[in-house]
């Protein structure tokens, strides 16, 4: 099942959602509106020469800490800005 990142045109909020198939109606879970437009998502892809060593203790996250002390908004965020 795709997982969405989604604009909703009624609030303007900013999510990702999981849907059955690529023609369900993507669902706001801020108001429930159906008015929503599909984001481009970014992809992520492990290559180089530190492909192997991910993760580890030198490792940052998005906002420049180590994963366990970023306080991201969730996967294609960062520092909790979406889009």
């Amino acid at each position: 099942m795709p997982i969405y990142d989604i604009v909703c045109r009624s609030c303007g909020k900013n999510s990702e959602v999981l849907a059955i198939s690529s023609n369900d109606p993507l669902t706001c879970p801020g108001c429930g509106s159906t008015l929503t437009n599909r984001l481009m998502s970014t992809t992520s892809s492990l290559t180089g020469r530190n492909a192997k060593d991910v993760p580890g203790p030198k490792d940052t996250a998005c906002c420049g800490s180590t994963p366990s002390q970023a306080h991201c908004a969730g996967p294609g965020s960062c520092c909790g800005k979406m889009g």
